[in-house]
This record gives C-alpha cells, structure tokens and sequence, in this order.
C-alpha cells in the first residue's frame, strides 16, 4: 500500500485504476476502526446493490498507524473488485473520520447527487442505494435516514432490539421533524455546500453526537428530512452492548449529547443555557414517571431506565460529564 499525498489530514491510500469521477451519480462512505474483517463484509454488501446508478465507495480509515481496514480494502480496489477509493484520515476521531470522507467526495467527485453512510459494523439490505436515493427524489428530500437493524451474537439478546438504544426512531417512511444518527444517512450535495467543512464539529470527536448536531443545524437552516423505512443496514452488536453497564453508559451519552445539541440550537437566544438547564432539571423530576410508563407499555423494566438515565445525563452535562467512548473503541 503506497499513500498518495492530498493533504496533511487525509492521503489517499488506493484508488480504482481509471476511475471515472465525473460520472459517479452517488457516493457512499465507510469510516472504519480496526474492523478489517467488518469492513470487507459491509464492502461486499455493497457490491452486491441492485441499482442502474453509478456509484463510487470512500473509505475512510482513521487508524493511521497499523491502517488494518486499509490494508484489507486497498487491493480490492486496485483490481477494480470495487469502484472508489481509499483514504487514511490522519487525525483519530468520529467526526475527523467523517469530515475527511466528505470533503474528499466534494474534492474528486464533481457531479454526484447522494452522499451516503455507512458503518462498518454494519451490511446494507441489496436495495439500500437505490431505496435511499429514491426516497430523497421521490419526496424531494435533502436528507434522508433509515433503519439500523440490529443483529445481536447470541439469539438470546434478540429482545434488545426493543430497547430505546437499539431500536430506530421511527418506523414509517415518510416526512420527520428530526434524525440522529449517521449509521444509516443520505445527505444532499446541496446540504453539503451550504453547511461547509468541517461537517461535523470536533468537540464531538470522542464522544459521538457529531452526526445529531450536524442533522440538528441542517434542520434548523430549513433542509427536509425524511425516513426510509425500507431501506435497513444491518448492524452487528457484540455481546457487551447488551451488558448492564454498557447500556447505562449509552443512555447517559444520549443525554449528554441531546444537552450540547440543544445548547447549540439555542445559542444566541436570550437566557439560552438558563432554558436548557431548567428543561433538564423538568425531565429529570418527571423521569420517574415516564420511565414507569415505558416500562408497563413495554412490560420490561430496563427500557423504564431509559428515560431516566437519559435525563440524568442532561443534567450531568452542565456539570462537564461527557462518555468518550471512542477514546477506548475496544470498549464500545
């Protein structure tokens, strides 16, 4: 594997010999972390999309020492087994990964509409692409998420995917007020230029919340958002996801981050910390109640401490608490 130059933050690792970039229609990225095996798995998942539509693979690695996922992908792009490149993101985190990958689209692929994500635990459904892209022309959408069907290592976790942490936010195609997470995402070009580099703000490069501040701030500048119902990706979850702690952690983190996101919404407005924080202290007070409602509804006591802790780590956001858990991915 031999790195081209493009810039101190990215290098070019590999890239299908005679590439056509003008007539890449959609691009999809894939940030990957000490995942080769992962990695080629959401590779082939994409190959194997049933789509008429010309697309090129970006993938972003952001372990720039060892470069495993890297070193796995490359010489299936040099034999053209897929069609794209590979980058190394120089600067370790989420979002310098995520940043790194979108400006190298905007850089070398001219005429493309649909910027696409996925991760690399993940593997897409064969009509992911063409679903995704369909739903952004068909509703005229900027944006556009859809599922992250989680599938866990041992079938006994399988009730999980019932958890607030595990299960997608919506469950009908259509027209949403919000999205979440970049594990499943179209963006627009057209987003992308008007919201600039970097995409996704650093101060969230360890803790994750970059993708919901960015899809926050694209909704607040008046870009339609819109769900895919019938296009899932397929996320593997090890078993220390669904341990106790692990989950706990998680919540707090949403909590954190739905504080910072917020704060961000609000800024410049009057008394905008002073709402935030009274907000968080209301929702903590009515947590209790809210989380013994989950729990009947759902007839499990763990999704009742979803709320809960969610709320508590609002508040413990004004305090500095923040979970960087991709400081130590080996633990996420």
């Amino acid at each position: 594997m031999t790195l081209m130059p493009s810039d101190g933050a990215i290098s070019i690792a590999g890239k299908t010999p005679g590439l056509d970039c003008d007539a890449i229609e959609a691009v999809v990225t894939v940030p990957t972390f000490k995942r080769p095996q992962q990695l080629l798995a959401t590779l082939e998942s994409l190959r194997a999309q049933q789509t008429q539509r010309r697309f090129a693979v970006i993938v972003m690695e952001n372990e720039a020492e060892a470069c495993a996922g890297a070193q796995a992908a490359v010489p299936l792009f040099d034999s053209r087994h897929f069609s794209g490149m590979v980058i190394i993101a120089h600067q370790r985190g989420n979002c310098s990964a995520y940043n790194a990958g979108w400006q190298t689209a905007i850089r070398y692929f001219p005429a493309f509409r649909h910027l696409l994500v996925i991760d690399d635990d993940e593997v897409a459904d064969e009509n992911w692409l063409e679903r995704m892209c369909l739903t952004a022309e068909t509703l005229e959408a900027d944006i556009v998420g859809g599922p992250q069907v989680p599938v866990f290592a041992e079938a006994a976790h399988q009730k999980w995917a019932r958890h607030p942490v595990f299960a997608p936010p919506y469950t009908q195609s259509g027209r949403v007020r919000a999205l979440y997470s970049s594990g499943n995402l179209l963006v627009s070009r057209v987003v992308l230029a008007a919201m600039g580099p970097p995409f996704l703000d650093l101060k969230f490069n360890f803790m994750g919340g970059g993708d919901s501040d960015f899809l926050s701030r694209a909704a607040q500048r008046g870009f339609k958002l819109c769900w895919c119902a019938e296009a899932p990706v397929y996320e593997t979850i090890p078993a220390r996801r669904v341990e106790a702690d692990w989950i706990r952690k998680r919540s707090l983190r949403n909590g954190v981050i739905s504080t910072l996101v917020e704060k961000k919404k609000r800024a410049g407005t009057p008394f905008a910390n002073t709402k935030v924080f009274l907000k968080s202290l209301a929702l903590l007070g009515l947590s209790p109640l809210r989380g013994a409602s989950w729990a009947a509804k759902s007839g499990w006591p763990a999704v009742g401490l979803y709320p809960i802790y969610v709320a508590l780590g609002r508040v413990m956001a004004e305090f500095g608490y923040a979970n960087e858990q991709y400081r130590q991915p080996e633990k996420n």
